[in-house]
């Protein structure tokens, strides 16, 4: 059986706990995940012949810390997609005969701020010159600017954005290792602080420590491990503009669209075939914009699709299962924990297991809207 990319995941895990790790660096958050992972696949690490991760620590000194030396590195960091781009790349990769067995790690001691490099201030960069000077300064406010003129020409309502909060929590209570899990109404979202117009506190990600790894292999390989083999049907990625003021349309992503769009041809579904959704949630509009530039709903209806209950345990599009980056964690990158959750879905082994996920769709988000990346995954190909 050979999947369409090529390529499996055979091996898929997190760190032993997340959220708020005071005691375990970056580094250290990079190894646990890697050896959870290979030993979630029946490997060891002297099978693994490549390496993936995002700079900070990067690809080489995981390596080192791992005590491996790979043949094959991917150093690639554009946000919080980057470890989707990384199985993309890592498809090629073994497609390419450069490696056998890739691993792909994240660590980030994003709220501790362990080992962590420091936050980037000022610079040249064209943010700093160009956004920075009028108070648009990371995403909490950046992000504002493409939501307020959806909900301008949209008529988004501020009880729909709320309740994309709302919705997640309903799968968070069914995640013992989500961070949050008391249930929550539009009201107490509305009545959280306010942070930056329109989001309250309960409408933005939380800030925690944690990390997760993946073991990709060729696909002929997939009756080789303990666990059932993940395929990946489709991916793609895409990138638009650096600056959250340059997006060529505030009302929709382009790069989520265009990635979307490249991943579904590879894989060759529709959105009738997906069972299961993951959309990268740093803030409540981020899967409204997926759902659209996917194609899950027409333009302007995401809010109103979510509010109708579609997306929670019992809805026909179960959406951000592990609680998202609103509930569940969110380290600063989160894209691997969204992928985490897919292939526990299609293994059948996740918290809060969704019937029938045969095909699970992952979009990662980088930056302000800035990349893109998505992962079709399926029990078995297509």
């Amino acid at each position: 059986m050979t999947s369409r990319s090529g390529v499996i995941i055979a091996g898929a895990a997190e760190t032993d706990a997340i959220g708020r790790l005071p005691d375990k660096s970056t580094l250290q958050l990079h190894v646990e995940a890697a050896v959870n992972a290979v030993a979630d696949a029946g490997l060891t690490l002297r099978d693994i012949d490549g390496l993936a991760t995002v700079s900070a620590p990067g690809p080489v000194q995981v390596a080192h810390a791992l005590g491996i030396t790979p043949t094959y590195l991917d150093g690639t960091g554009v946000g919080g997609t980057s470890f989707l781009l990384h199985v993309r790349h890592a498809a090629a990769a073994i497609r390419a005969g450069y490696a056998r067995t890739v691993l792909i790690t994240h660590g980030e001691s994003g709220r501790s701020r362990v080992g962590a490099a420091p936050f980037p201030r000022g610079g040249s960069s064209i943010p700093a010159q160009f956004e920075a000077p009028y108070g648009t300064m990371g995403p909490t406010t950046a992000f504002t600017i493409p939501v307020l003129r959806y909900m301008k020409e949209y008529g988004l309502t501020h009880e729909q954005l709320a309740y994309v909060a709302v919705a997640q929590r309903t799968w968070a209570a069914r995640n013992p290792r989500a961070m949050f899990r008391d249930l929550i109404t539009v009201d107490d979202v509305l009545a959280s602080r306010l942070v930056a117009w329109p989001f309250h506190l309960l409408e933005c990600c939380l800030v925690t420590d944690g990390g997760g790894a993946l073991v990709v292999t060729s696909a002929d390989r997939a009756g080789d491990f303990p666990k059932p083999a993940v395929h990946v049907l489709g991916t793609g990625e895409a990138s638009e503009a650096p600056m959250i003021s340059q997006l060529a349309d505030f009302t929709e992503s382009r790069a989520f669209r265009l990635a979307g769009q490249a991943a579904f041809a590879e894989a060759g579904i529709s959105t009738a075939d997906v069972r299961h959704l993951m959309i990268y949630d740093a803030f409540a509009h981020v899967p409204i914009y997926g759902l659209e530039a996917l194609g899950f709903t027409a333009k302007g209806d995401a809010g109103a699709f979510i509010a109708d209950g579609n997306t929670e345990p019992g809805g026909r599009l179960p959406l951000n299962t592990n609680g998202g980056g609103l509930s569940y964690t969110h380290t600063g990158m989160y894209g691997m924990f969204a992928i985490q959750e897919g292939v526990r879905q299609v293994r059948g082994e996740a918290p809060a297991q969704v019937a029938d996920a045969d095909i699970s769709v992952v979009l990662g988000n980088g930056g302000m809207f800035a990349t893109a990346g998505v992962l079709v995954l399926g029990r078995e190909n297509r």
